[in-house]
């Protein structure tokens, strides 16, 4: 029964989210002659913060963290959460800090209380330092909800889901589309064909992943691969940017 319900929980959640791109009301065009490429990371891990940060800058770029509050400091198999100096760590170093609710709860469950989560969240990085409000914000698993969106929209430039494409045209800013970076191995260094199609015709590649350790959970990688995607970019002439760099890059 257990695992009958997490199918159709999940076939909810896909239903939800290709719905919403289907029928996007405010639909933008990525016009850039520059191929875009963003390196994010969800929840977010310690291992992300010492390994993944550290891999941007030196290759003289940032990335973008979106962070659930709830979750600072969590011990869980196969990594550490990170805390609230570390936000402030990552902010201070130039990288952009995301709103990932919360409670890490799905848009569906949190119903009517999603704006005193996303309040939350808010009041959590303030405290942890983090000086500037954010303003992006990523679907925690990847689900979206149409009855989210106009709070979400009243608070945030741009949400991200999942979707497995590059943003170029007809691109909804409150379900912008990302690759996932994750196991096994082969398979995360292989996404240079991503950079690969985005330098052929520009537009805006979102990468997302979650840990960067020499053994990685299944939902990241390790330090070695994350460097060749990033190193792997930036020799392509990709504009390695966080979200909200891009975002005043295009005017939206």
């Amino acid at each position: 029964m257990a695992d009958l319900m997490r199918t159709i929980d999940g076939l909810v959640d896909r239903v939800a989210n290709r719905l919403i791109w289907r029928f996007a009301a405010k639909p933008r065009d990525v016009k850039t002659g520059v191929p875009l490429v963003s390196f994010t990371f969800d929840d977010v891990p310690d291992s992300a913060l010492h390994n993944g940060a550290a891999i941007l800058e030196r290759h003289g770029v940032r990335g973008t963290f979106y962070i659930a509050g709830g979750l600072a400091g969590r011990v869980e198999p196969g990594r550490t959460l990170i805390s609230s100096e570390g936000c402030s760590e990552l902010a201070a170093r130039g990288h952009e800090i995301g709103c990932h609710t919360f409670s890490h709860s799905k848009m569906r469950r949190l119903g009517a209380g999603l704006a005193r989560d996303l309040d939350g969240n808010a009041d959590y990085l303030r405290r942890s330092g983090v000086d500037r409000a954010a303003t992006n914000f990523a679907f925690p698993y990847n689900a979206a909800w149409p009855l989210a969106r106009r709070e979400l929209g009243r608070r945030y430039r741009t949400c991200r889901a999942a979707g497995e494409s590059i943003n170029r045209t007809a691109v909804d800013p409150l379900m912008l589309k990302a690759v996932e970076i994750r196991q096994p191995e082969a398979d995360a260094r292989m996404l240079t064909g991503w950079i690969d199609d985005v330098v052929t015709r520009p537009g805006w590649l979102v990468f997302f992943t979650h840990d960067i350790a020499a053994r990685p959970t299944p939902f990241g990688c390790t330090p070695e691969t994350f460097e060749y995607l990033v190193q792997y970019a930036v020799d392509k002439g990709c504009a390695v940017l966080p979200v909200e760099q891009v975002l005043d890059r295009l005017g939206w």
